[in-house]
């Protein structure tokens, strides 16, 4: 045992493979103990609040504060006001006044507000131009004043024996708090999802429910697929026959049509994630058992077999003792392929609204389906779909480099 450990560990896939997926389980134990708390809890009164972190205005407001003339920070606060068809708009106006268009940069800012205030007069009237079109012009001179001008906060309390207003604070655009000085700070590194739910927290959760999805339905297809073949390849005749029969039936029909069909009947309030799980692994032993009926033939008719046979040996003990330790390698690898499979069958279901029925547990499917019905990938917010994407690829690359370290082990024809 301990030589065929040291070689497993030997194959660089192997090692490469079980250290994703080692890492990704470490994550779903460990992250929740750093930021406990309900993973599906509304942080958020809005939808898809991007990456990044969050201080509250209110509790920065008694901070002390420092003044900053950081370069680029008044050009940045610019940039990001300043909306790309407002530029375009800009341009338009410029070279109508003629203005050459290669004097014209429309990512330099402050440039192209120097343009604009020496040359915009409301009072000309271009070719061409209705009025409309230049009252606009107006609105957007207006909008601009108003961001490039040095806006002034004044903070103040209501006097509480003359109930008049008193001046305490006068806040500038050149004032900055120290983050470490605000009471309520949240860093949100993948923002928040459809439901102002955190994302990464929701995303941690979501992998280990799908991996026990994975899990439960790798273990009830490799159970189901090993006693059906090593009852059809030991004992052949009308045994295997009739085990054939039905896995060729099965083989047939396509296991995902057989699955969403399945998943459909069961019906919406009882497609929890156990449920779930239980029929994709009813579903997709088919080729489990082909494979190891394969491999018990070759095996049935060994010496040692034959030995156990004479001597008196019941069929219980001689598949155990005699066949199943030849072929425990094999049955290892067909249930790491069995839960990568059904984690993205899982994802496929809940793609389609077939998924687990629940808003309390959830699964990546269901954070892809959830993205997707509220037109994440249309919006452009990428945070609450391309996360779970690359998870569910690491997920699936992981084991697969597993299997095929493994492979490569016991596989004696893929030996160097």
């Amino acid at each position: 045992m301990k030589n065929t450990l040291r070689q497993v560990f030997h194959s660089p896939k192997f090692v490469i493979g079980f250290i994703i997926f080692i890492t990704l389980l470490l994550t779903v134990i460990i992250y929740p103990l750093f930021n406990p708390g309900n993973p599906n809890e509304m942080i958020g009164l809005g939808t898809f609040a991007e990456p990044g972190t969050y201080v509250s205005v209110f509790d920065s407001l008694d901070t002390k504060t420092s003044t900053f003339k950081l370069l680029d920070a008044a050009d940045n606060r610019l940039y990001a006001k300043l909306k790309d068809e407002d530029r375009v708009s800009m341009m338009v106006w410029l070279t109508d006044a003629g203005v050459p268009a290669e004097d014209i940069n429309l990512e330099d800012t402050e440039g192209l507000l120097k343009l604009w205030f020496a040359n915009y007069d409301p009072k000309i009237k271009p070719q061409g131009m209705t009025k409309a079109q230049r009252n606009f012009y107006q609105r957007l001179n207006n909008n601009l004043l108003s961001i490039t001008s040095k806006t002034e906060v004044t903070i103040a309390d209501k006097d509480a024996q003359t109930g008049d207003l008193v001046e305490n604070k006068v806040i500038t655009n050149t004032d900055y708090v120290n983050i470490k000085d605000v009471a309520n700070v949240i860093f949100l590194p993948l923002g928040t999802d459809n439901f102002g739910a955190d994302v990464l927290k929701k995303l941690v959760s979501a992998i280990g429910t799908s991996l026990l999805i994975g899990v439960i339905a790798g273990v009830i297809a490799t159970l189901i697929g090993l006693t059906l073949g090593l009852l059809a390849g030991f004992i052949g005749g009308t045994a295997d026959d009739c085990i054939m029969f039905v896995t060729n039936i099965f083989t047939v029909i396509p296991s995902f049509i057989l699955l969403i069909l399945i998943s459909y009947s069961v019906g919406q309030d009882s497609r929890g994630v156990t449920t779930v799980a239980i029929v994709i692994g009813i579903t997709s032993w088919v080729w489990t058992a082909r494979a190891v009926r394969s491999q018990v033939i070759s095996l049935r008719n060994r010496d040692h077999v034959n030995l156990s046979k004479l001597s008196g040996h019941s069929l219980l003990r001689i598949i155990l003792t005699d066949i199943l330790p030849y072929i425990a390698s094999y049955v290892v690898m067909a249930l790491i392929l069995q839960i990568s499979t059904a984690i993205l069958a899982e994802a496929q279901l809940s793609m389609i609204g077939l998924g687990p029925s629940t808003t309390k547990t959830f699964t990546l499917g269901l954070m892809m389906n959830w993205a997707m019905l509220y037109s994440a990938h249309i919006h452009g917010d990428w945070w609450a779909y391309i996360p779970v994407l690359l998870t569910i690829a690491f997920i699936s690359f992981s084991m697969n480099l597993m299997n095929t370290g493994l492979d490569q082990v016991f596989n004696p024809t893929l030996r160097d």
